[in-house]
């Protein structure tokens, strides 16, 4: 099965791309809600939260915000991404990606969003807010 027509929402606010120290402890400024996510490797921790709730002297890409697949989706379901990221880049949309068990989330900058909108239109998909 593959996707060709996907409903997207934007979520509320704006976001930033923290990196810190693999040995980082988890921290509470990251907050719960609307959106983060937290990833640790053996080189780094990452940490994409409400912008507002970065403190200063953190390692962060500032101003992004956030597209929602609607979901729950398949794990055998191919081509999600490749729908969604193929517009994007012929439009010159940069975007960083967090996947989750339902759902895919694209960060695209503040500057592009409605560029993103639009290409994502194009192609057939469906943007609300």
């Amino acid at each position: 099965m593959q996707w060709r027509a996907l409903k997207l929402e934007v979520v509320e606010g704006s976001y930033a791309v923290c990196r810190l120290g693999p040995e980082e402890a988890l921290l509470p400024w990251a907050g719960l809600k609307p959106f983060v996510s937290i990833t640790r490797t053996d080189a780094e921790l990452s940490v994409v939260c409400p912008e507002a709730s970065v403190p200063s002297g953190v390692r962060a890409e500032r101003g992004w915000r956030c597209l929602r697949v609607a979901g729950p989706l398949g794990f055998g379901v191919t081509g999600i991404l490749a729908s969604l990221a193929g517009p994007l880049a012929s439009s010159g949309v940069s975007i960083f990606v967090v996947s989750t068990y339902d759902t895919d989330y694209l960060m695209v900058q503040d500057r592009d969003l409605e560029r993103a909108k639009d290409a994502l239109a194009r192609a057939g998909h469906s943007v609300a807010r």
